[in-house]
């Protein structure tokens, strides 16, 4: 393992353990900008949550993978093709994933955001499919994978 790769586990260990913790509170009272993820696990089959930023757009959402396509909840929504996400309280089940290319998943955010993006040199966005209609209700629970 090099010097770069050691750094970014250690990064993203970081993140995990201190301001997901914060903003995933935050996601579930349904303040700021965050929104919850829930994905099941690859191999463990445990039900996990993770505070992210989407953009709602017709369909569906837009994200942007801050930390590239090889983080674990994205790799989680991409081995179950889908998961949910709950945004302002209101769970919608995610049913499928479409790339979307740097131009197109910009413009689906506001322009301050695109503004930030653009600094930030942000490149990686997938188009989160979502079912028919959201609901609010009780979370969602990992299927039985034994």
């Amino acid at each position: 393992m090099n010097l770069g790769s050691m750094l970014r586990r250690g990064w993203l260990f970081t993140i995990k353990h201190s301001l997901n913790r914060l903003t995933g509170h935050m996601a579930r009272r349904g303040r700021g900008q965050f929104s919850l993820v829930r994905t099941v696990g690859r191999k463990s089959g445990k039900l996990f949550e993770t505070p992210i930023i989407v953009q709602p757009i017709a369909g569906g959402f837009v994200c942007e993978l801050t930390y590239g396509p090889t983080v674990n909840w994205y790799r989680n929504l991409v081995a179950a093709n889908g998961g949910e996400i709950v945004r302002d309280g209101v769970t919608t089940k995610i049913v499928g994933l479409e790339p979307m290319t740097t131009a197109q998943g910009v413009a689906a955010f506001t322009p301050f955001q695109r503004r930030v993006l653009k600094v930030l040199k942000r490149t990686h966005f997938v188009k989160l499919v979502a079912a028919e209609s959201p609901t609010a209700g009780p979370p969602y629970h990992a299927p039985f994978l034994g």
